[in-house]
């Protein structure tokens, strides 16, 4: 994962209510736009942050969305000392520069009642979906843009993160998009109270489901618990204060953390992991109260906990593996908390995943290869080569035969273990870098989620030529599929529409299923 890089200094002065109340005058734009402009030039935020504030270019409430976007999101951006772990390269001033552009020329202005209706917190029902509504709840009937014209613009202006310049581009000279027409799952429900946030732009392994109705995510400081079968949603642990272990373990630090900004999370039946920016390792048993166990895996200045993968043990019992920006990779047993093995690579590493078999593991970070590692001794076992920036995510079939790597160079590539000196198959996405895979229990699908906007779900028994694209508007916390497969929940970070999305995987039965 990338350096964190100098912080930029941006005022923290909370806007007037002058500012938040009550439509803007023509004669009065002109004067806050040179004030957006002077904070817009000295906050470093990619401009696919706000996908919201497109939706409203539109209306006279544009400036206000801006500030309030702006003023927000760097109260909320978890500092470092001096450092800012959400900075980006790009700068948004080309969203001014569409309001002072052609985007909003000759647009009415809409009145303060107008504007509750655009963005007041509705859920939207799969029957609803079906008689028309949008499923995000973005009425775009009130909006001056139509949905396509909307999803063309995204698909113009999106500005792909890279490391290396230019990787995406030439991906896209080479390779082509596979076949949509899948229809694998099917929206259930969009949950509007659910608030899931992003602390690190590259990090998206923020939401994991341990049955088809219970599901965990990141919501600013806190792990939530969101039930869709009694429609509650819950605090599991708040980081915003002072968390402890109540429990005593042989390397545990009973002292705990203070404000630890959540980079990454795991769930897996009865234990949740967390990550923080700085190293912080949090263990909680999901039916007990309090944590178990608080660790800090590194006391390096580029600490942080990139993702966290729990498993079943080879020889029985539960372990996890955190890739770290340190440049280790370590593994834990869950039950005891003991560090098992501490691997080293020559950088930093951003995604660990274990074989079915749990003796190779692959190994992706800030680097153009991915390695194939022996779990037991840490050792490469083999290289793959092909994609042209670095990795985050990675993901093995069941077989144990085929893995899968994402990268930002915006593929996922096919590797088989048999026949490693190149790719079997290589998907493109539409907006941006891979940032997390996940694979099937029965080993039928693979779920593919970009940055933004775009999850696709491809069939295995089609050999990955045939996809489902899933299709909204909003940057992409986690994607998270219930252990038997049932279920697909997607979080949805945005400032205006955030939320939980919901599938089910459809099926298909015959005629004499309905006597069985």
């Amino acid at each position: 994962m990338m350096s964190p890089r100098r912080r930029k200094e941006i005022q923290t002065t909370p806007p007037s209510s002058d500012w938040v109340s009550g439509p803007v005058c023509s004669s009065e734009l002109s004067a806050q736009r040179h004030i957006i402009n002077s904070h817009l030039e000295n906050f470093v935020s990619s401009q696919h942050f706000a996908p919201s504030l497109s939706l409203f270019l539109n209306c006279s409430y544009c400036v206000h969305v801006i500030y309030i976007y702006i003023y927000s999101t760097h109260v909320l951006l978890p500092v470092v000392g001096d450092m800012n772990y959400m900075a980006e390269e790009a700068e948004m001033v080309n969203f001014v520069d569409e309001i002072d552009g052609g985007a909003t020329a000759g647009v009415e202005d809409v009145e303060a009642n107008e504007y509750d209706l655009l963005t007041k917190a509705t859920d939207t029902s799969s029957e609803q979906a079906r008689n028309g509504q949008d499923i995000q709840g973005i009425p775009w009937e009130r909006l001056n843009i139509t949905r396509e014209k909307y999803r063309l613009t995204r698909l113009e202006q999106y500005k792909n993160y890279e490391n290396i310049p230019l990787s995406g581009e030439a991906v896209d000279k080479e390779c082509k998009q596979m076949e949509k027409g899948g229809y694998y799952y099917e929206f259930f429900h969009n949950t509007r109270s659910v608030k899931p946030t992003i602390f690190h732009f590259q990090l998206r392994n923020l939401v994991w489901a341990t049955s088809k109705h219970d599901v965990y995510l990141v919501s600013n400081f806190s792990v939530m618990h969101w039930s869709s079968m009694s429609g509650t949603l819950s605090e599991v642990i708040n980081f915003a204060g002072h968390v402890a272990p109540s429990e005593k373990h042989a390397g545990s630090l009973l002292e705990g953390f203070t404000q630890t900004p959540i980079s990454t999370i795991a769930v897996k039946d009865n234990f949740l992991v967390a990550g923080g920016l700085r190293g912080e390792l949090t263990c909680k048993r999901l039916d007990k109260q309090g944590v178990s166990f608080c660790t800090r895996t590194t006391y390096d200045d580029n600490a942080i906990t990139n993702a966290i993968e729990i498993y079943d043990g080879m020889r029985g019992g539960i372990k996890f593996i955190t890739s770290n920006n340190d440049c280790g990779l370590r593994e834990y047993d869950l039950e005891t908390f003991q560090l098992l093995n501490h691997f080293c690579f020559p950088w930093p590493v951003n995604h660990a995943s274990m074989s079915p078999d749990c003796r190779l593991m692959t190994v992706v970070g800030d680097n153009l290869d991915g390695l194939l590692v022996d779990s037991q001794s840490g050792k490469t076992v083999s290289t793959v080569e092909g994609h042209s920036d670095y990795s985050f995510a990675s993901a093995w079939h069941p077989d144990g035969r085929v893995f899968a790597t994402g990268n930002q160079d915006k593929t996922c590539r096919l590797w088989d273990i048999r026949k490693l000196s190149s790719p079997t198959v290589i998907l493109k996405g539409n907006l941006g870098a891979v940032r997390s895979i996940r694979f099937s229990s029965d080993g039928q699908f693979m779920f593919v989620a970009e940055p933004a906007d775009f999850v696709h779900v491809y069939s295995t028994r089609d050999d990955y030529r045939k996809r489902q694209e899933i299709d909204f508007f909003g940057e992409i916390s986690g994607v998270a599929l219930s252990p038997d497969d049932e279920s697909l929940s997607i979080g949805i970070w945005d400032r205006t529409y955030a939320s939980l999305l919901q599938y089910n995987k459809r099926h298909e039965y015959g005629y004499l299923d309905s006597y069985l």
